[in-house]
């Protein structure tokens, strides 16, 4: 069996109010002025350190800090404005009903991918082969959570046939640094930078069509 990897914001989710709420409240808490939603959420892609510690330089060196006010908050309301991109049912749906393996690899913290994927009905489509941020000690663009979520799929080996699916250039790197196709997320809110991709999408189910070839 082939295998499909996917980020998850920016991907299957479009979370960037509640993320940049979370960032300004935490800001406020701090007695900043609150930064647009378009800045803070420039900076999801590389874990919750990379986030808070760009989104609010002022409070540089202070994470531990300012973790708990941000975490406390974005649990309470990561859920407000979150709603998964059009297409996405269907193409987890179509592409389980097709064989594939589903799996989700993300540097989001464990406990909001969970629980997100539990709200929307998904997580049944991807079982344990979910690894979010603190599940490995390396993080995207790292191959090394990816190789973890594969292992979880039954033991499955990553092949030149699986795909990692994103919107930012960490997920680009990931697949090539494992040796497996890459779907840039046009939809998304992540930068590609000059990263490679194998095909751009402009929604998740036109993956029906690409991954019909290898069904």
């Amino acid at each position: 069996m082939n295998a499909i990897f996917f980020d998850m914001d920016g991907t299957l989710i479009d979370s960037r109010a509640d993320l940049a709420a979370a960032v300004n409240f935490t800001r406020a808490q701090l007695g900043f002025a609150p930064i647009p939603q378009e800045e803070a959420v420039s900076h999801v892609g590389r874990g919750a350190r990379h986030l808070l510690e760009n989104a609010i330089p002022e409070a540089a060196g202070r994470f531990d800090e300012i973790w708990p006010l941000y975490s406390e908050q974005y649990r309470a309301h990561m859920l407000d404005s979150t709603q998964l991109y059009p297409g996405v049912r269907r193409a987890l749906d179509e592409l389980r009903d097709r064989g594939w393996l589903l799996g989700v690899n993300t540097n989001k913290p464990a406990f909001a991918t969970r629980a997100i994927l539990e709200h929307f009905g998904i997580a049944r489509h991807f079982g344990a082969a979910v690894v979010a941020g603190g599940d490995c000690e390396e993080m995207k663009p790292s191959a090394a959570p990816l190789r973890l979520c594969a292992s979880r799929m039954r033991g499955h080996r990553l092949s030149s046939h699986d795909w990692m699916v994103g919107d930012n250039w960490t997920d680009m790197d990931c697949a090539f640094n494992a040796g497996i196709k890459a779907a840039f997320c046009t939809f998304g809110f992540g930068r590609l930078n000059d990263s490679r991709y194998t095909v751009k999408i402009n929604r998740l189910d036109e993956l029906l069509r690409i991954c019909k070839a290898e069904d």
